[in-house]
């Protein structure tokens, strides 16, 4: 089993802190989700576990070990692969090029999402949102990483594909964390260890079931 987690976990952005002292635990293979409206801290907290933010206090830690000093590079290196919300192809390159970066065969992601084969020529860049995200999560399947953290994965997708990509995601051989700002309708009924964030803290912490039971935040204030 595979665990990447924050403890106690600040980062600040010049005078603001975005993280207020998070704690929270994903554990693999399996789905953890983090949930919350823009300026929760969600996309702070994947950047975090990434290395791609600096901690102002706290730690990362990744089967047990601190790797808070870690620099995100090396964290790629050891088997984490980090899916951003933007900027996550290489709009310049064609979609066989940017697969060709993660893959030599581009055969796994083409059988993931066969709407990328009639796109291999084109560039990245003229994509629509949905077929962008497509490729981003496409590549980060072949990258066969130990940790995957992928901001917004459905964003622009059909509700079909978006179904499909959570099940690809799910069926992964690693910890995967998506960060979201409401609980994806694919993923009602699965098993997903769920956080929400507000303001840069955590305010539940459960199984994706128990949301929107009484007593239970439901990502609004």
């Amino acid at each position: 089993m595979t665990v990447v987690s924050l403890r106690h976990a600040r980062v600040r952005y010049g005078p603001l802190e975005a993280l207020h002292g998070v704690t929270l635990a994903a554990p693999g293979p399996g789905l953890t989700v983090l949930l919350g409206r823009n300026g929760s801290g969600r996309t702070t907290a994947l950047r975090a576990l990434a290395g791609t933010v600096p901690l102002s206090g706290g730690a990362v830690v990744w089967d047990g070990v601190d790797v808070t000093g870690v620099p995100a590079y090396e964290r790629a290196r050891r088997g984490l692969c980090l899916v951003p919300e933007r900027q996550a192809v290489f709009g310049s390159l064609t979609v066989r090029e940017n697969l060709a970066l993660s893959s030599p065969d581009p055969a796994a992601a083409l059988d993931a999402y066969p709407q990328l084969r009639p796109l291999l020529e084109r560039r990245a860049g003229t994509l629509s949102g949905g077929e962008q995200r497509m490729l981003a999560v496409s590549r980060a399947l072949a990258t066969r990483a130990r940790v995957v953290l992928v901001d917004e994965p459905v964003q622009g997708m059909s509700p079909p594909v978006a179904a499909r990509t959570y099940a690809l995601l799910a069926a992964l051989d690693a910890c995967v964390v998506v960060a979201e700002q409401r609980l994806p309708p694919a993923l009602r009924g699965r098993p997903a260890v769920v956080y929400e964030l507000r303001r840069g803290a955590v305010v539940f912490a459960g199984e994706a079931g128990e949301l929107g039971r009484p007593g239970c935040s439901t990502g609004h204030p």
